[in-house]
């Protein structure tokens, strides 16, 4: 069942391993196919260096197994409440990775102030609330997926694919499993350069027009980057 995404899925988690955003088995990428309301998601706790593509776990959108011998990754509730909450997505990507959690432990926004920045992301990218004792002692993952959408009450998720969990870490979603590794891959490549700018400068500016001008290039209505 699901034999390419699983590929697919498997493949774009081992690509945060090579992209250096996980250690251990710190991070989860899943995939979702509309069409059947189906998931694949990376197994919990399993080591990248054993696993395998028939080892993607298939889960229904209610969080139900499908198919697999495994237990799919504890993130799995964060990931679905995306996907219901978010319909134009189609892979999601939770990590750990350095700058990007270390802005998250800081719980603030990561800043647009540069064109990095502006080609992938809108706006800042935001940081969840604090969790109350009832949502980290509920169903806590779960709960996690509903303070992301909170938080993006007013803020397009396209536009800005991806979320900062305060005092936890980082979630980036795309089109597919491919693109929100990319997005997490620039998401942690911004905050290391916001990390650095700030440190050089905490008076620093962001000119608008620019961060106008370097997303609408990529995603606008008359973008132009790359080629048709």
């Amino acid at each position: 069942m699901l034999e390419e995404l699983k590929k697919k899925v498997f493949q774009s988690n081992l690509d945060l391993v090579h992209h250096g955003l996980v250690i251990f088995t710190w991070g989860n990428v899943s995939a979702i196919d509309r069409t059947k309301g189906l998931v694949v998601i990376k197994p919990s706790g399993v080591s990248y260096e054993t696993m395998k593509a028939d080892d993607m776990v298939v889960v229904d959108l209610d969080g139900n197994v499908v198919e697999g011998n495994l237990r799919p990754s504890s993130d799995t509730p964060t990931h679905l409440v995306l996907y219901k909450a978010f319909p134009a997505i189609g892979g999601v990507v939770h990590t750990h990775s350095t700058y990007a959690t270390a802005w998250s432990q800081a719980g603030i926004d990561l800043p647009n102030i540069g064109t990095t920045h502006a080609d992938y992301f809108h706006d800042s990218i935001p940081c969840t609330s604090d969790m109350t004792a009832d949502e980290v002692y509920g169903a806590y993952e779960l709960e996690t997926g509903n303070v992301i959408v909170k938080r993006f009450e007013g803020i397009n998720p396209v536009h800005t694919p991806g979320v900062l969990v305060k005092n936890h870490g980082p979630f980036s979603w795309g089109k597919n499993a491919e693109d929100a590794v990319h997005n997490a891959v620039v998401m942690e490549q911004v905050a290391k350069m916001a990390f650095v700018a700030y440190s050089v400068n905490p008076s620093l500016t962001m000119n608008p027009l620019l961060v106008e001008k370097h997303f609408n290039r990529k995603h606008g209505p008359g973008a132009y980057y790359g080629q048709k």
